[in-house]
C-alpha cells in the first residue's frame, strides 16, 4: 500500500497551558517511576529478594512496555490522548498503593505490573499530546524542556520517597506518597489539558480512501525507530542499580545513594534543554550520536573504585540517557504527523520497553553470576558501541530514503 498524506491544519491557541498540564501530569508519575530506586534495598530485604529477582522487578517496565507501547498508540489514536492519559495516570496512582500494601515478592510483581500498565498508557499519551500540542519549530525544545522537568521530578522524588520512609518509619509509606501525587496528576491535568490537535493528517491508499487504524505500521522505516531504545539501556540499567552499588561496594546507605541519583537527574536537568536545542538547530543523528558516544567511557568509569568518580560517571550516564531516549520522540514525529502521532509513539517507545527490561534484568543476572557489578558494566559498554554504530547507520539510510523521496516529489 502506498502511504500518501493529505493535512487538514487547525490552529492551536493556548497551547502553552496545555503543555504545562502534560509536563505537570508527566512530572508527577515520573517522581516515582525512578524515584522509587533508593526504596529498592528496603523493599529487596522486606521480601527477601535475590538480585535476579530485583532485576526483574525493575524490568518488568520494559516487558510491560513491549506489551502495552503499542496498543496504548492506537488507544491515543481511537480515544483522545487526554482520556488515556487519564485513565493511565489514575492506574499508576492504584498501582503505587498496591505496592505498598504487597506482603511479598509475587504480590509485588503483580502490583508493580499494574502501575507500570497504567505508566505506558500515560507515557505514551504525554508524547502524543506533546508532538500535537508543540509547534514545529519547538518539538525538540519542548521534549527537551519535559525531559529536564521529568528528571527534576526524579531528583525531587527521591528524597520524597526516603523522607516520607524515614518520617513515617518504613519504605511502604514512601510508595503511599508517591501514589498520591500521582492523583493529583490527573486532577490538573484533567482540568486544565485542552485536546484541539493542531494539525490532523490522514493516510490514504491508492484508491484515495483513508487508511486503517494500522496504516503507521505499514511504512518500513518506522520499524527501526525500535532500536534506538537501546540508547538508553545503560542509563536506565544504572538507575535502578546505583542503590545497590553504593551499599555492598562503598558501604554507603540510602540517603548517600539518593544524593548520588538526585545529582545524576539535576545533571540531566541541564543538559536536557540543551539537547534538545542542539536537535533542533542541527542534525538530529549526530546529535544522538554525539550524546551515545559520550556514554561508553561513562559505563567504563561506572566500575571505579572512587566514590567520587563513580558519582561523575552516574550523572553521565544517567542524564545522556535520558536526553537520548527523550529526543527519539521528536524524530519520530517527523515521520507521520496528526492522527497517526500515537501510533508512531508506541512504536518508538516498544524500543525503550525492550531494553529497559533487558538493562535491568542483565545486570542482575550479571552481578549473580559473576558475584560483582563491573562484569555487567563492561557488556554495557560492548552496548553502547554498539548503538553507536547502529545510529551511524541509521542516519545514513535515513539521508538516502530521504534524498529518494526528494527525487521522487521533484
Amino acid at each position: 500500500m502506498m502511504i500518501e498524506t493529505t493535512k487538514e491544519t487547525v490552529e492551536r491557541k493556548g497551547w502553552f497551558i496545555s503543555y504545562v498540564a502534560v509536563v505537570f501530569a508527566m512530572m508527577t508519575m515520573q517522581m516515582s517511576s525512578l524515584g522509587f530506586s533508593p526504596l529498592l534495598p528496603a523493599i529487596k530485604q522486606d521480601w527477601g529478594m535475590s538480585y535476579s529477582q530485583m532485576g526483574l522487578f525493575t524490568g518488568i517496565y520494559g516487558i510491560v512496555a513491549m506489551i502495552m507501547s503499542i496498543p496504548a498508540g492506537l488507544l491515543a489514536k481511537r480515544y483522545g490522548e487526554k482520556k488515556v492519559l487519564g485513565v493511565g495516570l489514575s492506574i499508576v496512582a492504584m498501582g503505587l498503593i498496591a505496592v505498598s500494601l504487597a506482603e511479598n515478592y509475587m504480590e509485588g510483581l503483580s502490583a508493580r505490573t499494574f502501575w507500570i500498565f497504567g505508566y505506558r498508557m500515560a507515557f505514551i499519551s504525554v508524547m502524543t499530546a506533546i508532538a500535537l500540542t508543540a509547534p514545529s519549530n519547538w518539538k525538540g525544545k519542548a521534549m527537551g524542556i519535559l525531559g529536564a522537568m521529568s528528571a527534576m521530578a526524579s531528583v525531587i522524588g527521591a528524597p520524597f520517597g526516603t523522607g516520607i520512609s524515614a518520617a513515617f518509619g518504613g519504605w511502604r509509606h514512601g510508595m503511599v506518597g508517591f501514589g498520591l501525587m500521582a492523583a493529583l496528576g490527573v486532577i490538573v491535568f484533567m482540568i486544565f489539558y485542552k485536546q484541539t490537535p493542531m494539525e490532523i493528517t490522514t493516510a490514504v491508499g491508492k484508491d484515495g480512501k483513508p487508511a486503517s487504524l494500522f496504516s503507521a505500521f505499514k511504512i518500513p522505516i518506522v520499524w527501526t525507530i525500535p532500536l534506538l531504545g537501546l540508547t538508553n539501556a545503560a542509563g536506565f540499567a544504572a538507575t535502578f542499580f546505583v542503590p545497590s552499588v553504593v551499599m555492598s561496594v562503598y558501604g554507603l546507605d540510602a540517603k548517600e545513594s539518593s544524593f548520588i541519583i538526585g545529582v545524576a537527574y539535576a545533571v540531566a536537568i541541564v543538559l536536557n534543554p540543551i539537547c534538545g536545542w542542539l536537535g533542533d538547530k542541527y542534525n538530529r543523528w549526530l546529535v544522538l550520536g554525539g550524546m551515545v558516544a559520550l556514554m561508553i567511557p561513562a559505563c567504563l568509569l561506572m566500575t571505579s573504585s572512587n566514590i567520587y568518580v563513580f558519582t561523575f560517571a552516574t550523572s553521565l550516564l544517567v542524564g545522556l540517557g535520558l536526553c537520548s531516549s527523550n529526543q527519539v520522540y521528536p524524530t519520530a514525529a517527523e515521520l507521520l504527523k496528526g492522527r497517526d502521532t500515537g501510533p508512531i509513539m508506541g512504536i518508538v517507545a516498544l524500543g525503550g520497553g525492550i531494553f529497559g527490561y533487558l538493562g535491568p534484568q542483565a545486570l542482575g543476572w550479571m552481578r549473580d553470576y559473576s558475584g560483582g557489578f563491573n562484569f555487567g558494566w563492561y557488556v554495557l559498554t560492548c552496548t553502547s558501541t554498539a548503538i553507536l554504530l547502529l545510529i551511524l547507520y541509521l542516519k545514513h539510510y535515513a539521508d538516502k530514503n530521504n534524498e529518494r523521496l526528494a527525487a521522487q516529489g521533484s
